[in-house]
């Protein structure tokens, strides 16, 4: 079901999934703030837990003793393009009796055990925004289910809680996906498959580059578990020195990007939840760390090569 935008999508699947004040939902702290965001929106609690310092996604291992007898929910994040671990969440999930809300705004197109992304929890939330893989001229989102009275569900609440003009079944809201977006999305469907390999490929490349200058020491690479198709909506790097780095490049016309540079439980917004720094050490080393290389499918050898040359000026500068 097609809606505004993907932040709409993690909080229509959660009114859907009657989500609402006294609830818990797990989820991680380092992630865009719609994935939270759309937790407290709904009325219930977002329940944080850390990462996988490997893949920046949830660690599955922290989930089951974050649940309390209030959780209903588990929303892991398909962070950067990679899935996260669905089999030991759903696991837990089944466990619990706890929902599954796979937030796979940067990552249409992933697999996880040879399934798509977004096919495998109670629902799947992706994001059309312009900077994704898959984006349009404006914002734009995506809910997905294989339980048809949920499905109904999620219809009605886009359209205000009406099934019938003028007759109303319950409070919904206005989420419909913008007929000229959908247009533009139609026409760039058909190329997603060839976006997504031309994204692959200049993983590849990076590593290689890397490899070849031998930055391994000096720069952590993003890499995909054996059984998970990975689909780069950004390539993020771990380096030390990543602000001054950051400046480096930039004065010599290389643009990067942060994600995140302050993890949610830190955030002002999300201080009535009561965290404090060091309870998540992961997130906090992430966001300290992190740093997105250019990355697109028509990206050429020349600017990675630049690029990586680059990284490898500065570390010899600052040896």
């Amino acid at each position: 079901m097609s809606c505004a935008s993907g932040s709409d999508a993690l909080l229509l699947a959660l009114l859907a999934l009657e989500v609402g004040p006294g609830d818990e939902v797990i989820t991680t702290p380092f992630t865009f703030v719609a994935t939270a965001g759309s937790i407290a929106r709904a009325g219930a609690r977002p329940v944080f837990v850390d990462i996988d310092p490997k893949t920046y996604n949830l660690d599955s291992r922290l989930i089951e003793p974050a649940v309390t007898e209030r959780t209903r929910a588990i929303i892991p994040v398909h962070l950067f393009g990679l899935a996260a671990d669905l089999k030991a969440i759903l696991k837990t999930a089944e466990q619990y009796r706890l929902a599954v809300i796979e937030d796979a705004a940067q990552a249409i197109g992933a697999r996880y055990h040879g399934s798509q992304v977004g096919s495998l929890g109670t629902c799947g939330c992706f994001s059309f925004f312009p900077s994704k893989n898959l984006g349009g001229a404006g914002d734009g989102g995506l809910v997905t289910t294989n339980d048809p009275a949920l499905a109904d569900r999620l219809r009605i609440l886009r359209l205000h809680g009406s099934r019938q003009k003028y007759y109303y079944e319950v409070l919904g809201t206005n989420s419909r996906l913008d007929a000229l977006q959908a247009a533009i999305l139609r026409v760039k469907l058909k190329r997603l498959e060839e976006w997504t390999r031309g994204r692959q490929e200049r993983a590849e490349r990076y590593r290689a580059l890397f490899a070849e200058r031998g930055l391994e020491k000096l720069v952590t690479l993003p890499s995909a578990p054996a059984d998970r198709v990975h689909v780069y909506n950004q390539f993020v790097v771990g380096c030390r020195e990543r602000d001054r780095l950051r400046e480096f490049l930039r004065s010599r016309g290389v643009p990067t990007e942060v994600y995140y540079p302050l993890p949610l439980h830190l955030q002002r917004a999300f201080a009535y939840l009561g965290y404090k720094r060091g309870q998540f050490p992961e997130a906090e080393a992430a966001s300290e760390r992190v740093v997105a290389l250019p990355a697109y499918a028509e990206l050429t050898e020349e600017h990675q090569s630049t690029v990586v040359n680059l990284i490898a000026q500065f570390y010899e500068l600052s040896s």
